[in-house]
């Protein structure tokens, strides 16, 4: 099941889909050829906190586009140092180069939710829905 087709009603951001599944989980998926800056990664922010009504949530990363990400944009997705709505990420990678970016990612940056890679969207949403409140 490919939980990560966006939906009509999914919120366009200029490098992003983002949308929250009728399972609770929030999902956010890149465009192809993604070049994220700061930038993109705040707005990306503001769109999934949106969705926040009184109860925090997991979130669904769909990375398989991501082209670059500015040094600046990890250390904001890892949610250190800021307040985040979320209460864990899963982030879906394809390649071997995009799960050494991820692990690279998860190393340095350390998110201070639980987060885990995953080439399986099942697997991913499994491990999400542990994590619902």
């Amino acid at each position: 099941m490919d939980h990560l087709n966006p939906p009509d009603n999914a919120t366009e951001l200029s490098l992003f889909w983002t949308w929250m599944g009728d399972d609770g989980i929030c999902r956010t998926k890149t465009k192809p050829l993604a070049e994220i800056t700061l930038k993109e990664a705040m707005e990306n922010s503001v769109a999934v906190s949106a969705f926040y009504k009184n109860k925090k949530f997991p979130l669904l990363v769909d990375a398989r586009n991501v082209k670059t990400m500015a040094k600046e944009a990890r250390k904001h997705f890892s949610t250190n140092g800021r307040e985040t709505k979320i209460t864990s990420m899963a982030i879906m990678v394809k390649s071997p180069l995009s799960r050494v970016v991820g692990n690279f990612f998860m190393g340095l940056n350390k998110p201070k939710i639980p987060a885990r890679l995953f080439d399986d969207e099942n697997a991913a949403v499994e491990w999400l829905k542990t994590h619902l409140l």
